[in-house]
């Protein structure tokens, strides 16, 4: 059980929540690119929502979540206020590599694949650029990232940055880097995967899915890839065990 420290209105149907962890219950060990699952109070919704880490505050044992309703759990989500009470497991799933001592990075967010490039902007060191794309101007967690990379904006509508997707950005603006981290919805990572091949690029991407247990029990969310999965002996992977995150190449998206 832990409780619920803030909670703000981001942008239309984006919300931003703080969660406090009991002592017994630590999260400084979680990394960027992980989750967690949240639980309703609703017993009629047995299974847990899986929503991506945004951010940690390892001193106070929080963590930050950036979600979008999308269904009458993350409907009852929003309207929780500070001192509620939730049931979360965390932190779940493997996040990215963030070994990257002297490389270029580009942090490639979309959408609600936005929040997690955030945490993982500040872990980085060096050099590093996030291009983030949005379906209009709401631009929630932009100036967020300004501490700690680059930020160029792409937009559906253009009202802001570059009218267009996330790869389109990156061509306009001429960015270049040695790796790329990236997650947003599935037609977004097929273009980040095919830039990073034709440019020789090393990328990692976290996948969205929906997911059932959340811990690799009921294969409820799996990929194809080149490997075979040591569980099922056939050429998947399971999203919320195995990654989220992946590297691009070794994945069939």
């Amino acid at each position: 059980m832990a409780y619920i420290e803030s909670q703000v209105k981001l942008a239309d149907g984006i919300y931003s929540m703080w969660i406090k962890f009991p002592e017994t219950c630590s999260i400084r060990k979680a990394v960027p690119g992980q989750f967690i699952s949240m639980y309703s109070k609703d017993g009629s919704r047995l299974l847990p929502r899986p929503i991506s880490i945004c951010e940690t505050d390892a001193i106070n044992n929080m963590l930050r979540v950036v979600y979008r309703i999308a269904g009458k759990g993350t409907e009852e989500f929003s309207h929780m206020a500070a001192g509620d009470g939730i049931s979360v497991i965390a932190p779940l799933g493997n996040g990215f590599n963030i070994n990257n001592k002297g490389k270029k990075a580009l942090l490639i967010g979309g959408g609600i694949g936005i929040p997690p490039m955030l945490g993982l902007s500040a872990a980085l060191k060096g050099d590093v650029t996030a291009v983030l794309g949005y379906r209009d101007g709401s631009l929630f967690l932009k100036e967020d990232f300004t501490p700690y990379a680059k930020v160029y904006i792409a937009t559906e509508d253009g009202s802001a940055g570059v009218k267009g997707n996330v790869i389109d950005a990156v061509k306009h603006y001429g960015i270049s880097a040695d790796i790329i981290y990236a997650c947003g919805p599935l037609p977004m990572l097929r273009g980040v995967k095919a830039f990073a091949q034709e440019n020789g690029i090393e990328a990692q991407v976290s996948l969205e899915e929906r997911m059932a247990c959340g811990i690799g029990a009921c294969l409820g969310c799996v990929c194809s890839s080149k490997e075979k999965d040591t569980h099922t002996n056939v050429n998947n992977k399971r999203i919320c065990k195995d990654g989220p995150v992946f590297d691009a190449m070794e994945i069939e998206i």
